[in-house]
């Protein structure tokens, strides 16, 4: 059983049975429906057309539901229009999915976790972290979104901020590992790219070349994290990051100053050091105050902690750091770090330890245990025998 195919034909079939009269939310019922019911036949019998069988099977599960309803009649209109099996063209529908899921009768915020569950295959849990919101909560914003869009047409399409913030929330967890998602999220900024002639979609896809240039470097051979600094420089795809920087610059330009351009100049300043101790670290910080400025972010004021301990030195970092909430996802890492650097290493062997049990994926928890051993066991070597 291909599930890559079967998830990557996920958000085109959802297209055609929306546009051919099924409300959102029923259409991806339906289309559940259908990949229930492939798992189970393609072992044994897959078909010439996977793409065209879907469709098949879903508008006639979409059917099959609306009958049994009160809109039994009203929606019995639309049953010529089954399709026939055979060739479908191949058309991607994923981007005009996406405009559609940011509908205006949505919050932002609700467009954005409906768009991440239904098109960008992330779990609720994933979404909550995203968004620092407990994965309860996040179930039950997903679930009034479904439930206002069942109401509504989607002939009035939504707007590009919110279709950004998507696409960025699903390259990050693709680009985290723990789906494999940051090429589409590429694939469909360069679409975007294409056809909208605005500085934040560039500046949002300079920002992921630059940093998925930078992907063959944050592991190991054994599949081990390998931090900003000590990653193999010569791994990099140099070709990404020109055109990574060369889209930024011409964004920049246009004096149009956003959050993506922004976080793509610090991921260009990394990308264009030729080692981790010449990164102009004082410009990333001036970054990071734009950044506060457009965002007022807490996890962006981490980040810029980390800089300003790069920069002015660790005391300083621990000072910026003092100012957030130390509930923030990666504080404890953050902190560790600075610990370390200003020679305290028995509080960041301990914040290193307490950071690995809050870890949002595999590769960081190893990462973050190896490091607490790491300080631990020169702790020991200096204790007197």
């Amino acid at each position: 059983m291909n599930e890559a195919l079967l998830r990557s034909l996920t958000p085109s079939v959802i297209g055609v049975l929306v546009r051919r009269g099924a409300d959102f939310a029923a259409a991806e019922d339906a289309v559940q429906e259908a990949l229930v019911e492939a798992i189970r036949v393609w072992p044994v019998d897959q078909p010439r057309d996977p793409k065209g069988w879907l469709i098949t099977v879903a508008w006639r599960k979409f059917l099959d539901a609306t009958r049994s309803d009160a809109a039994r009649r009203r929606r019995e209109d639309v049953a010529d229009q089954e399709p026939e099996p055979g060739p479908v063209a191949a058309v991607d529908d994923t981007l005009q999915l996406y405009f559609l899921c940011a509908h205006p009768s949505l919050t932002p915020s609700s467009a954005v976790a409906l768009t991440l569950r239904a098109v960008g295959g992330l779990t609720t849990r994933q979404i909550a972290r995203a968004y620092l919101v407990p994965e309860a909560t996040m179930a039950q914003r997903i679930s009034r979104a479904k439930r206002t869009v069942s109401a509504v047409r989607f002939d009035q399409p939504g707007d590009v901020a919110t279709v950004l913030r998507v696409l960025y929330l699903v390259f990050n967890e693709g680009y985290s590992g723990d789906v494999d998602l940051a090429a589409e999220a590429v694939r469909l900024t360069r679409q975007l790219a294409a056809v909208i002639d605005h500085p934040e979609v560039a500046g949002l896809l300079a920002l992921m070349l630059l940093h998925h240039a930078r992907r063959a470097g944050r592991t190991g051979p054994d599949g081990a994290l390998v931090p900003l600094a000590e990653q193999d420089r010569g791994r990099w795809d140099t070709g990404m990051i020109a055109e990574g920087i060369g889209i930024l610059q011409a964004a920049l330009a246009r004096d149009r100053l956003g959050e993506f351009q922004a976080q793509a100049a610090v991921a260009a300043l990394h990308a264009d050091a030729p080692t981790a101790e010449e990164t102009d670290w004082t410009q990333i910080v001036e970054w990071y105050d734009e950044l506060v400025r457009l965002t007022g972010s807490p996890v962006v004021r981490l980040n810029r902690a980390v800089a300003v301990g790069e920069a002015d030195g660790p005391r300083a970092g621990l000072a910026a750091l003092a100012e957030l909430d130390d509930t923030l996802p990666r504080y404890a890492a953050v902190a560790a770090y600075l610990h370390e650097r200003d020679g305290d290493l028995v509080a960041a062997a301990r914040l290193y330890a307490q950071a690995a049990h809050r870890a949002p994926n595999l590769a960081e928890r190893d990462h973050l245990t190896r490091q607490a051993a790491r300080l631990n066991t020169l702790l020991k070597d200096r204790r007197p025998t």
